[in-house]
């Protein structure tokens, strides 16, 4: 069960060797074309929430990153046994939120440095980074789960 446990670790670690790696070699607001106009590597600062959304709210995310990050602990031994699916999400999410909060906590703002434009819809995603990455996929297992697994285990077909 504890080995669930080096998805996180591998997600933090991953997470802070990037955003060092920018923090280290680009200047803020530098922008590096990968592949244009597609995606960049883009040095942002962000002291909000997703989407720079309430900015400057440091007690406030690290109130609820602590309580998150023990419910996700919670409910992994509680309901992760048996459930690789349902303990791989809650791991991403528990690698992405520490990720994050490492920053919050370091600096008071976090890295992103993902910058992805998607020409079908003209869109500019917002700048993102590893933690977050961890986060989103984190959720879409979870989705996956609770919609096609959850309850099933034990079940018999007819």
């Amino acid at each position: 069960m504890y080995k669930y446990y080096l998805i996180a670790l591998f997600v933090i670690i991953v997470d802070q060797l990037t955003k060092w790696g920018v923090v280290k070699n680009m200047t803020e607001g530098q922008e590096i074309v990968v592949w244009d106009p597609i995606f960049s590597l883009y040095s942002h600062r962000n002291q909000g929430a997703a989407w720079g959304m309430m900015q400057g709210r440091i007690g406030l995310f690290t109130i609820v990153t602590v309580v998150v990050v023990i419910a996700i602990i919670y409910y992994f031994h509680k309901e992760g046994k048996g459930k690789p699916l349902f303990a791989t999400s809650l791991m991403l999410l528990l690698g992405g939120a520490i990720g994050n909060f490492i920053d919050r906590i370091t600096t008071g703002e976090v890295v992103d440095f993902a910058s992805f434009w998607i020409p079908v819809i003209d869109y500019d995603f917002p700048i993102f980074n590893i933690a977050d990455m961890a986060l989103t996929f984190g959720v879409i297992l979870m989705m996956i789960y609770v919609l096609f697994f959850e309850g099933k285990q034990g079940k018999v077909k007819k």
